[in-house]
């Protein structure tokens, strides 16, 4: 039995080799390795503190120096995602097999770091209008506080925010391990590459997708189960790059399981598009949009059960 058990790894091991280097993907530079999902999940939860004080960390606001929290909680974040987005970089250059200077990596992994932390006062700014617009647009909504802390929209929407600005600026890995993580969470999928403007609302949001070259515009509201995709993908990478999900415009409404598709597709602005409407072509603004429903029927209990 022992021997079966040795003869069996080690087959299976040999095997595993093979396969190992038939793929390129793990050909990469000695001393390179993967941004670890870990810490990445770390400063999100990080970048949520400074975002939302005194919410989802031990501080007390009402006695500690909210200047003096920003700052430290800054530090940590730089100190993280620096490291993270220099292991980024290196993996990327190893992987192409390209030489790379180590000390040009690290200063291009602070200046991108740098830029994001410049950029998170603009972010807060955002998301506190995403919560205004979660507060308006939701009647069960009893206040700013339940919807930091309880809804899955806010939180996609809030990791999506972090994520779009680092995808903007070329950081590789790190913003999809960051939206996989919120999808993983809520089941809402919102790539970092979409576009989405002020007053962004989702109820419900689950099993909402939303494409990488999706543009969504001011006062956007959706619903649980709206996809907004790409029409065909059968060319693969070819498309990348090209504008293959639709544009959705200021102050559109769209409910539920409804599928909108097409990078020529376009909701006019001040719309209206009902639930499991499947749209493929482009609707113009102040519209209001449904599908044929099937005819309901009515019959009596009664006269069945005589």
């Amino acid at each position: 039995m022992e021997q079966d058990i040795k003869k069996t790894i080690t087959a299976a091991a040999a095997e595993l080799s093979g396969n190992y280097q038939s793929q390129e993907i793990f050909e990469i530079s000695i001393g390179v390795k993967l941004p670890k999902r870990l810490e990445i999940i770390e400063i999100v939860d990080e970048v949520r503190r400074l975002m939302f004080p005194g919410y989802f960390g031990d501080e007390n606001t009402a006695y500690v120096s909210l200047e003096s929290f920003a700052g430290n909680t800054l530090a940590g974040v730089y100190e993280k995602l620096f490291k993270q987005i220099r292991t980024a970089l290196l993996y990327k250059a190893g992987r192409r097999n390209e030489a790379q200077d180590r000390q040009e990596t690290e200063n291009q992994a602070e200046d991108l770091t740098l830029q994001f932390i410049g950029r998170l006062p603009r972010i807060q700014n955002l998301l506190f209008k995403d919560v205004e617009a979660e507060l308006e647009g939701d009647p069960a909504a009893n206040s700013r506080e339940e919807i930091i802390f309880s809804y899955p929209g806010i939180f996609a929407i809030f990791v999506y925010r972090i994520a779009h600005e680092l995808y903007q600026l070329n950081v590789p890995y790190i913003p999809r391990i960051m939206t996989e993580y919120a999808h993983g969470k809520t089941g809402i999928d919102i790539n970092p590459g979409a576009e989405i403007g002020e007053y962004f609302f989702i109820d419900h949001g689950t099993g909402i997708v939303i494409g990488e070259t999706t543009r969504i515009g001011n006062h956007v509201k959706i619903y649980l189960g709206v996809t907004l995709g790409a029409l065909s993908t059968q060319k693969g990478q070819e498309l990348s790059g090209v504008k293959r999900h639709p544009t959705i415009e200021d102050n559109v409404v769209i409910y539920a399981n409804t599928t909108v598709l097409g990078g020529k597709t376009v909701i006019g602005r001040n719309s209206v598009v009902a639930g499991n409407s499947f749209v493929t072509e482009s609707i113009p603004p102040d519209t209001k949009v449904s599908a044929y429903l099937p005819e309901l029927q009515y019959k009596s209990r009664k006269k069945d059960e005589t």
